[in-house]
């Protein structure tokens, strides 16, 4: 599901203006999307990680590796966690998608600026988990919310590379 949820936010980011790039691959770490536009003269540049699941069992994050290594717990565990843990995981989940050295240079060789980072989900199972991460400096977006605007707006492209997965989606609609 979530390759088909990247293709899904690229195409909103598409019909939006955005010139994206999907996938990156670095070693063994992996890009979702970055996605670049020039608005009133100044570079806007977007690094977006995208998390979807229909049926989501357990968090976000992984469980802390202190509290793993404390606990001999799982990285996967879907034991209840606490609010103190929840931050510490989502700490190490921002580290590990956004602050990666290589990461950040490979943003940086492609425009030395700022970049948002921002996170799509779909279904969640731990609200809290998205409440802290609203609290952080990561933009929180709604899949369904990605989708409505995709069947609702009228946006400045009508139609990307991902317009027959969209078209798909909403065939039952019409």
């Amino acid at each position: 599901m979530a390759l088909l949820a990247e293709e899904i936010v690229e195409e909103w980011l598409n019909r939006q203006g955005w010139f994206t790039i999907r996938g990156i691959k670095l070693g063994v770490h992996e890009i979702d999307l970055l996605a670049m536009k020039v608005v009133e003269n100044k570079q806007i540049c977007r690094h977006i990680e995208v998390t979807a699941s229909n049926n989501p069992v357990s968090y976000i994050t992984s469980v802390p590796k202190a509290i793993q290594k404390e606990t001999g717990r799982k990285p996967s565990s879907s034991k209840l966690r606490t609010a103190e843990e929840l931050q510490a995981g989502i700490h190490e989940w921002i580290d590990k998608k956004f602050n990666l050295r290589v990461k950040r240079e490979l943003r940086e060789m492609l425009y030395p600026g700022d970049w948002s980072f921002e996170l799509v989900i779909n279904e969640i199972r731990h609200p809290l988990e998205v409440e802290l991460f609203e609290k952080t400096n990561i933009q929180v977006h709604r899949l369904k919310d990605i989708l409505s605007d995709l069947k609702n707006k009228r946006m400045p492209i009508q139609s990307a590379s991902g317009t027959s997965l969209v078209d798909l989606i909403y065939f039952n609609d019409q």
